[in-house]
């Protein structure tokens, strides 16, 4: 089975409400927050895809420039041509390792899309929901390819240190509508787009956390919800100041109760441990067959 088909038939199986997807984080870069660049050779990130494909990754999501938000904070995005030296590498040796592994890119960058499509990714996950690059959504819908549009708010270079939002929800709603509007309108099919409330992209603590009781809500749109809440500093924050190494335990909360939620796909880091979360709050929600 292809890369693609095979997404395409877990998506169809998460639309329906049959499982939960997880997608596996695959961060080759040397200032992530979350692994402070573990995996940034070629040999230590493929070998990381192995594992996590062995876990129960349903789709690997690489990205190549940390989306942290210090980062952001210098306002000097990586150049796409550094970005590209990063990911294509590891793209093309999964293409042969793991034919059959959906491979998502994590890049709001149009060049560097259209480069990794034409390489078999099956998914682009645009934290700038297609805003950043005028040409990101021509390159999309050439490709026919699966789009994740998140929620942040302003762009990658300009994400505000002290957000305030009247209501939440209701604003991280309002402007997804309008991405996803505009998404159609460039001709990307409805049923691949896939929308994510961008926790942890220009919210406090307080307001994740309220994003994540009423994620209900966001299912009022129509489109398959992924949530990311993966070793986030809020986290760390509620329990006390924990480290990223040390939030398996309240992303385990955060996965399992977006999963009662009605999470189409979580995106994590820790994958066996949150195949294992997973697939115990679905039994929950949607039943066991034994």
């Amino acid at each position: 089975m292809s890369a693609r088909k095979r997404w395409a038939d877990d998506m169809e199986a998460a639309r329906r409400g049959a499982r939960t997807l997880v997608m596996g984080v695959l961060n080759v870069t040397p200032d992530s927050f979350s692994d402070g660049g573990r995996y940034f050779t070629l040999e230590k990130a493929v070998a990381h895809a192995v594992e996590m494909a062995d876990a129960g990754a349903h789709i690997l999501d690489i990205g190549g420039e940390s989306t942290r938000p210090a980062t952001f904070a210098s306002n000097r995005p990586l150049p796409a041509e550094e970005e590209l030296r990063r990911i294509l590498p590891v793209v093309e040796a999964l293409r042969v390792r793991l034919p059959d592994m959906p491979l998502s890119v994590d890049t709001y960058k149009a060049e560097v899309a259209q480069a990794v499509l034409e390489r078999g990714a099956v998914l682009i996950n645009d934290i700038s929901a297609l805003r950043a690059d005028s040409q990101m959504a021509s390159v999309v819908q050439r490709f026919d390819a699966w789009v994740c549009l998140m929620h942040m708010p302003g762009l990658p270079t300009a994400l505000p240190s002290a957000p305030h939002y009247e209501d939440v929800v209701r604003e991280v709603a309002d402007h997804l509508r309008e991405r996803v509007k505009s998404a159609e309108m460039a001709g990307i099919a409805p049923h691949k787009i896939l929308i994510d409330p961008g926790i942890g992209f220009g919210k406090t603590p307080s307001q994740n956390l309220e994003i994540l009781r009423r994620l209900p809500e966001l299912h009022q749109l129509g489109y398959p919800l992924l949530v990311g809440t993966s070793r986030k500093s809020f986290i760390g924050k509620v329990l006390g100041g924990l480290p990223p190494e040390e939030r398996l335990e309240g992303t385990a909360a955060t996965v399992a109760l977006a999963v009662a939620s009605g999470a189409h796909v979580v995106r994590v880091h820790d994958v066996r441990a949150m195949v294992r979360v997973v697939r115990m709050a679905d039994a929950v929600v949607r039943g066991w067959s034994g």
